[in-house]
C-alpha cells in the first residue's frame, strides 16, 4: 500500500460506536498516511451511542490499533475530547497509550504559523446551553443519516459515485448556513484573542480552510459523511484531503482544489 507523509494531520468526528462511520475508509486512510503528528480532534468515540445505539465492528478495533501503532512508532499523537466523547476530558494532561489527552493545543507549523487546535463545541450555544435541544438534534441528524445510508446504497447499486444527501439538505437550509457562519465568527474571535494566525476544529461536519479577516479557520470535516481530514506539508502550507474516490490521490484532489479556490495562499498540499 503506497503510504502519503505529511508533517502534521488532523481528523475529527469519527463517531466511532455509530453505525454511520465509514470505517473502512478511515482505516485505509490510517493506514495509508504518515505523520509527525496526528490530532485527534473530537468526538472519536461517540459515548452518545452508548445509551441506545452502541455498533462496535472488529474493524473499530483495527482503527483503535492503527492509531496506537502510531503513537509507539515516534508519531506525537493527541487526543482533544469533543461533546461526544467528553467523559475523556477527565483525563486532560494525562498520557494514554502513547497519546496525549488535551483540552487544546498550539500547534506551529513548518513556517512560523501559530495554529490553536481545539473540537470547537464550547462556541456552539446548543451544546452547551440547552442539553436537550442538541439531544433532538442528534437523533434528527442520525435519521437523516439513515436516509443518507440507503440513499447511497441505491447509487452504488446504479454505478453511481457516493453523494452525501445529508450534507446537501444542510446546505440548502438557511438555519443550518447561518449557524455555521455564527460559529466560524465565534471560532476566529477566539482565535484573535489568543492571538495566533487561525483556528483548527471539528464539530459541525463541515471541511473548510478561509482567510477570515486575517485569520485562517480550518474544519477538519468529519468521517460519517465527508471523509476529510486537514494536512499540513512539509513546507507548512495546509490543504483538506479527500478520501472519498480511492482512484485519485488524495493530495491531487486536494491540490485541485485548493489552486482553484486559493490559487495566491498556496494552500494545496503538495507531498
Amino acid at each position: 500500500m503506497d503510504t502519503s507523509f505529511y508533517r502534521a494531520i488532523w481528523i475529527s468526528d469519527t463517531h466511532l460506536g455509530g453505525r454511520d462511520l465509514q470505517n473502512k475508509k478511515l482505516l485505509q486512510f490510517l493506514l495509508s498516511t504518515e505523520s509527525e503528528y496526528l490530532y485527534l480532534v473530537g468526538d472519536i468515540i461517540d459515548l452518545w451511542k452508548i445509551r441506545f445505539r452502541w455498533f462496535w465492528p472488529k474493524i473499530n478495533d483495527q482503527i483503535i490499533s492503527a492509531i496506537i501503532d502510531k503513537a509507539g512508532n515516534g508519531t506525537k499523537v493527541f487526543y482533544l475530547p469533543g461533546n461526544h466523547d467528553e467523559i475523556m476530558r477527565k483525563y486532560c494532561g494525562m498520557n494514554v497509550c502513547g497519546i496525549s489527552v488535551v483540552h487544546e493545543i498550539i500547534h506551529k507549523t513548518e513556517d512560523g504559523r501559530r495554529y490553536l487546535v481545539m473540537h470547537g463545541d464550547r462556541f456552539d450555544c446548543v451544546v452547551q446551553d440547552k442539553k436537550w435541544l442538541a439531544n433532538l438534534g442528534s437523533v434528527s441528524y442520525d435519521l437523516l443519516l439513515v436516509a443518507n445510508r440507503w440513499y447511497n446504497a441505491i447509487r452504488s447499486h446504479l454505478g453511481l459515485t457516493y453523494h452525501s444527501l445529508s450534507a446537501s439538505i444542510k446546505r440548502r437550509v438557511k438555519t443550518a448556513v447561518n449557524y455555521v457562519g455564527n460559529f466560524e465568527e465565534a471560532i476566529i474571535s477566539e482565535a484573535r484573542a489568543k492571538k495566533v494566525d487561525g483556528l483548527i476544529c471539528g464539530h459541525i461536519h463541515h471541511a473548510d480552510i478561509r482567510d477570515l479577516n486575517g485569520a485562517l479557520y480550518c474544519n477538519t470535516g468529519d468521517w460519517v459523511e465527508s471523509c476529510t481530514a486537514l494536512a499540513e506539508n512539509r513546507n507548512g502550507t495546509l490543504g483538506t484531503i479527500f478520501w472519498h474516490e480511492p482512484s485519485v490521490s488524495p493530495a491531487k484532489k486536494s491540490e485541485v482544489y485548493y489552486e482553484d479556490r486559493y490559487r495566491d495562499r498556496h494552500l494545496a498540499p503538495s507531498n
